[in-house]
């Protein structure tokens, strides 16, 4: 190992891009020691030489005031790296050297990136490097992450201060122990850092005609609900390619798979799994890999551009009072798509507390599965126009679900003390690029495939353990005896053995509920069936709505809704969110909570319709 270095830099300075194209797939991701913050190490090679990166936690200061901060600094003061180096956003130069200010305390070696450069200029602003060198007394690059052209010059330059490393030659801001003056301190020394250095050619800066209208307070969340709305059915688009191909899988291999093994007298369980439930896990992590691949596309493309800093802006305010920063609202509205996409979006958070709460609260949105679920069920049972206040009552209680979640769970994630509010300034609307975007999205969604595929394949062993019958028949399926000998329990919270066998299916895949009630109240498919080939079979709604309106009570499908809807996402939302949190604590508290949630729900739901109905 020739040398190793740290990668420091405030949220959304480019450090995941730069870190991503040096280490490329010589990568791994675990949580720092005694802490779910998420840890990332990789390395690369160079001139015949193996260099290790640590990429640190994203934060805004070394204050100490949060996890990353704490791990941030004392990761630096430890010596563990050789070098740091220190991303600013060339920019927004004054607010980004804020971190190099804090950095200059620890006297450490390092060296100094100038990210988005090419910004900068399309700006018209000037900065003099080798003036700003010369001041600081170690390397300045000017960089721009996106373009790897720039890589051999960073390389090379990372290579010669790791023979030869430079601290900052100025002297570190003075400490104050009160917090407004140790700011002023900071600041002051940034502005004499920068004080000569930056220049302009533009004298006045003029707001877009565009900017004029996100800017206001209910237009502007307007246009971002309808920008990001269009933005998930393009994430559809993009994914419907991948997910034919993936979709193909079950269909060609089930029957030459299935005629294979049985000629050669293999057990029928055995059959089946590697016929029916193995080719469909393919399937269904296939799907997650292109939706998240579509997802990242397409927000990549909008934090490019900078329509994702006008999006938090406009829906601080209102994110603040769930703990959450205003870049939640992207991921909170993916998720009416597919929580999968909302989870995966939450990457544009700050912190891993703010990304965690943010998932956990990007479960309570049922997604677009349950959309097209929810009013063939009601319509089986209730008028068009009870259906729509079904519909509406959904909506209100995924209100009070936000409202539950933050209130449990924001106190460990996102505590009062620790939140400082969203900093940032509107970042210049600049020209994306392509290449890069989709190299990103490609190598996200290559990395959830590969982590997920061990995930979904264990959890569908299992299912197919409690659901497998060697004749078909429902009734002798473990998941059956389960249900029927609990139903006495379930029976209280509004659900029947059946109903409640369709709750469960529905946590491992939202489309598998109509297919599981098909299998327990008409017998036309085994329960195996009708959870793995739920996005590839059709269910006569008319048959099924007579053969349920025979045996359930209309109270009893309200309760069912409900808890259906407010139920565990399913099983790719689960496995993504703990792939995305590396929490498996957090994870399972947040499928629980959910889980209890539904169930306490379908009680009162069930037991209040019973009066009326």
């Amino acid at each position: 190992m020739t040398g190793s270095i740290a990668l420091l830099g405030q949220p959304n300075s480019g450090k995941s891009t730069i870190y991503n194209n040096l280490t490329g797939a010589r990568q791994h991701v675990g949580n720092w020691a005694g802490k779910t913050v998420e840890k990332n190490e990789g390395s690369y090679i160079y001139d015949g030489k193996k260099f290790s990166v640590t990429d640190l936690p994203g934060s805004y200061g070394l204050s100490g005031n949060s996890d990353e901060e704490i791990i941030t600094t004392d990761y630096i003061k430890s010596g563990k790296s050789e070098l740091t180096v220190v991303l600013v956003d060339a920019s927004q130069l004054e607010r980004s050297m804020f971190m190099l200010a804090e950095f200059a305390r620890l006297d450490k070696p390092a060296l100094l990136v100038l990210n988005m450069i090419d910004v900068a200029k399309g700006l018209g602003k000037e900065i003099d490097t080798k003036t700003l060198e010369k001041k600081l007394g170690i390397p300045v690059l000017p960089f721009n992450a996106t373009d790897t052209k720039d890589y051999d010059r960073l390389k090379k330059l990372i290579a010669e201060e790791l023979k030869n490393p430079h601290k900052l030659a100025v002297a570190a801001p003075e400490i104050h122990a009160d917090v407004k003056s140790d700011s002023k301190a900071k600041f002051e020394w940034v502005s004499s850092i920068i004080d000569g250095v930056t220049g302009t050619k533009a004298s006045v800066y003029k707001m877009s005609r565009f900017d004029r209208l996100m800017t206001r307070p209910i237009l502007g969340k307007l246009i971002c609900i309808g920008v990001v709305l269009l933005a998930f059915f393009v994430a559809m688009i993009i994914m419907i390619p991948f997910m034919s191909i993936g979709e193909m899988i079950p269909k060609t291999l089930h029957d030459p798979v299935e005629k294979l093994l049985t000629g050669w007298n293999v057990h029928s369980w055995i059959v089946s799994v590697f016929s029916t439930m193995l080719p469909n896990v393919l399937y269904f992590v296939i799907s997650m890999a292109s939706f998240v691949f579509g997802v990242n596309v397409v927000f990549g493309f909008l934090e490019e551009t900078g329509f994702l800093a006008r999006a938090a802006y406009q829906f601080d305010g209102l994110l603040s009072k769930l703990g959450l920063q205003g870049k939640a609202i992207c991921p909170m509205l993916m998720g009416f798509g597919c929580t999968i996409g909302g989870a995966c979006g939450t990457r544009v958070m700050d912190n891993w507390g703010q990304r965690m709460l943010a998932m956990s609260i990007v479960w309570a949105i049922p997604c677009a599965s349950i959309w097209s679920i929810i009013p063939v069920i009601s319509g089986m049972f209730f008028a068009w126009w009870q259906t729509m206040l079904v519909c509406i009552g959904i909506l209100l209680y995924v209100v009070v679900t936000m409202i539950v979640v933050s209130k449990l769970f924001s106190r460990k994630l996102a505590p009062k003390e620790t939140r400082s509010g969203m900093i940032m300034e509107l970042p210049p609307y600049h020209k994306a690029h392509w290449r890069h975007i989709f190299k990103e999205a490609f190598f996200k969604a290559w990395d959830i495939f590969k982590r997920a595929l061990g995930t979904v394949t264990l959890v569908s062993v299992l299912f197919y353990v409690l659901s497998f019958s060697s004749d078909g028949n429902v009734d002798h399926s473990l998941l059956y005896r389960v249900g029927s000998f609990i139903e006495p329990v379930t029976k209280f919270f509004g659900m029947g053995w059946q109903t409640f066998m369709a709750f469960v299916s529905g946590a491992f895949a939202k489309e598998a509920v109509l297919g599981t009630l098909n299998a327990v109240f008409m017998g036309n498919k085994t329960l195996m069936e009708a959870t793995f080939y739920a996005k590839t079979s059709a269910t006569d709604t008319a048959l099924l709505g007579g053969a349920m309106t025979s045996v359930i009570s209309p109270a009893e499908a309200l309760a069912f809704m409900f808890a259906t809807t407010f139920n565990i996402p399913c099983l790719m939302a689960l496995s993504t969110t703990y792939k995305e949190s590396h929490s498996l604590k957090w994870t399972v508290r947040v499928a629980l909570f959910y889980f209890c949630n539904a169930l306490v729900l379908s009680g009162i739901v069930y037991h209040i319709a019973e009066l009326f109905m």
